[in-house]
């Protein structure tokens, strides 16, 4: 009889090679010789006894009394069309159907329960970036360098942040005290010399945070530039952190021991963008770094760190490698007739040589392939489409928690939705506007510039106040705007307030006492305050953009037969009206449609975003990072 033996081991080679022998086998039950092989054979050989159909060798396993054989079964003709199994054991029964698709299912079961427990592998992190809060911010950047290393430490990674140590000879400077000199000097080649680094640390909340010392980084202002604009040297600055970060793993006795070289960069926006280009051009073709990756994650495309082509000499690299961050400005770009054009783009340089992109959402990780929002890069981005993603950031739902928040006036949860219109009552009160819970209050939360779309508001904001409601803005930025917040101000004494400046206070009694928050962005990589505006119920009205579009789901009162769905408004295309139409739909859904607007409430409170939330995406990115080979040329 012809018989197929299953037995304990591994499969054989020889029957993988054979499989293109014509054998046919029809399953019986739905349980059939493919599937059996897929799970039940996963760790067991299949050897052939004597066959007349040919050509398969036979061989036997030393623990045959544990083997099985698939027993031909044939038709009238005599044709193959299935198989039994049958057992070994002495007793020559067979098997039926239904108790080997039950122990099949068994070892599935038992398989699944194992791969649920295998944790993904521990990796050593190092996040490279400009800012980490506390320690230094200035805007969303900050916020990821900050909060996401803490989770990724908490789920078994080593994990290490290098950010510059600035000091700006005022008390926010306190920052730092709990960092400590490690003693340890590097001389970085570039700029035409050798420049003297030096390292802190500070171990907090299972992180090392690593601050590059250098005397550039000890000046008044932020970390880009003061009152008069960037800083000059910012290149140079740049430069020094981003070759300080590529020795650091190597030159760090961190707890003990170094990282080595088998680490996962993180080279966050342009300030970082020369790592993966020294990974490639100066470790690599040493055989150092060869197992590390780096990911390129974009926050702001905007940005890119370009520079005459006259100061790639500064970069230490060597000359060979300038085409990777060549770049060209278009003729209507450049100065004057004799200008060439001719630059370095040191994001540009990032993104040829990172293993693989990141942006801070899926929407804007399509916007900047795109001619509007691809600031020149769109093509390049696009021709790595296969290793771009996008992950929506995280908050950090301990510092906003509308349950605990020390700066609101009253508490409030998804259970209990009481406390929010005392919130709205004392910010009434504190800004001196008419105490009226159920007049529709509007905020905005941002800077007051260009991107944020505080135009349109400037525009709609005397057609607005036509109807009954208040608005509040708090930001800072271009003059012309601030003087049009004070100016709007005494215009609508009843109706709009304007806070110059930024207030953390004030920005979580705002975000807790409105009732509608506006984000009007031209565009928005992720965006931060709508997050916080749905964990506090309050609803966001949006413009369809980035990661705005990702996380505000349109308001339906007729999705899945009447059941509604939705945590906001989004509007599209960028203009006053759809603006205003889209404020007025969610104020008049406000006034009388209490329910559904409760609805919208919870809905943007539920949901989970948190930072362990994005860490169990960013831990997928890192696994793919690792399958390619890293870029060496």
């Amino acid at each position: 009889m012809e018989s197929l033996r299953i037995t304990n081991g591994r499969l054989c080679p020889s029957f993988s090679k054979s499989a293109n022998t014509h054998l046919c086998f029809s399953p019986i039950k739905q349980l059939g010789f493919v599937y059996l092989c897929g799970e039940r054979c996963k760790r067991a050989s299949l050897t052939l006894g004597r066959s007349e159909i040919g050509g398969l060798g036979s061989s036997r396993d030393e623990d045959e009394e544990k083997s099985h054989i698939l027993g031909a079964e044939r038709d009238d003709s005599g044709s193959i069309i299935g198989f039994n199994l049958i057992s070994q054991s002495g007793d020559g029964g067979i098997e039926s159907h239904e108790d080997v698709a039950t122990e099949i299912a068994e070892e599935t079961e038992n398989t699944e329960g194992r791969e649920e427990a295998q944790v993904r592998e521990k990796l050593n992190i190092v996040f490279v970036a400009a800012e980490a809060a506390p320690y230094s911010k200035t805007g969303g950047l900050g916020d990821v360098c900050g909060s996401l290393p803490i989770v990724l430490a908490a789920r078994g990674h080593r994990v290490m942040v290098v950010s510059p140590r600035y000091l700006h000879f005022i008390h926010q400077d306190k920052v730092f005290a709990n960092a400590l000199d490690l003693d340890r000097h590097i001389k970085v080649h570039c700029f035409g010399g050798a420049q003297d680094v030096s390292f802190f640390h500070e171990y907090r909340e299972g992180v090392d945070w690593v601050f590059v010392d250098h005397p550039s980084y000890h000046r008044p202002g932020n970390p880009y530039g003061d009152s008069r604009g960037a800083f000059g040297d910012n290149q140079f600055r740049f430069t020094l952190l981003c070759h300080a970060a590529c020795e650091a793993p190597l030159v760090l006795p961190l707890g003990g021991y170094t990282y080595g070289e088998k680490c996962l960069f993180l080279a966050n926006d342009w300030h970082a963008g020369l790592v993966p280009v020294l990974l490639a051009a100066k470790y690599r073709p040493h055989g150092v770094y060869k197992d590390a990756r780096c990911l390129l994650v974009i926050h702001n495309l905007a940005h890119q760190g370009v520079e005459p082509a006259v100061t790639y000499k500064n970069f230490g690299l060597p000359s060979e490698w300038y085409g990777a961050l060549e770049w060209v400005f278009p003729n209507w770009a450049r100065a004057h007739a004799l200008d060439k054009g001719e630059a370095v783009n040191v994001l540009k340089g990032a993104i040829v040589t990172a293993d693989r992109i990141l942006t801070v959402s899926k929407g804007y990780a399509w916007e900047v392939t795109t001619v509007e929002g691809g600031y020149g890069l769109h093509e390049l981005l696009s021709s790595r489409r296969s290793v771009l993603d996008g992950i929506t950031n995280g908050i950090d739902v301990s510092e906003w928690d509308p349950s605990a928040d020390e700066h609101i006036a009253a508490h409030y949860s998804v259970d209990d939705l009481s406390g929010k219109v005392q919130c709205k009552i004392a910010l009434q009160k504190e800004l001196g506007l008419p105490i009226r819970p159920m007049c529709p209050l509007i905020g905005f939360i941002g800077r007051l510039d260009y991107q944020k779309g505080i135009d349109l508001i400037r525009w709609a904001i005397p057609e607005l106040m036509e109807d009954d409601v208040q608005f509040v803005m708090l930001g800072s930025g271009d003059p012309l705007y601030e003087e049009w917040m004070r100016v709007t101000e005494s215009s609508y004494r009843d109706k709009f307030r304007g806070w110059v400046g930024f207030n953390v206070p004030i920005s979580h009694r705002i975000t807790a006492g409105c009732d509608i928050l506006l984000m009007p962005s031209r565009f928005e990589p992720c965006g931060l305050n709508q997050l916080f505006a749905m964990r506090y119920g309050t609803v966001p009205v949006v413009h369809s953009t980035g990661g705005l579009r990702d996380t505000v789901q349109t308001f339906n009162p007729y999705a899945d037969g009447g059941i509604d769905e939705g945590t906001g408004w989004t509007f599209s295309p960028l203009s006053k009206d759809s603006m205003l139409t889209a404020i007025r739909l969610a104020v008049k859904t406000y006034r009388d449609y209490k329910s559904s607007w409760e609805g919208i409430m919870k809905r943007g409170m539920e949901r989970d975003n948190t930072w362990e939330n994005a860490a169990i995406h960013y831990e997928q990115v890192f696994e793919w990072a690792f399958i390619d080979s890293p870029y060496i040329s």
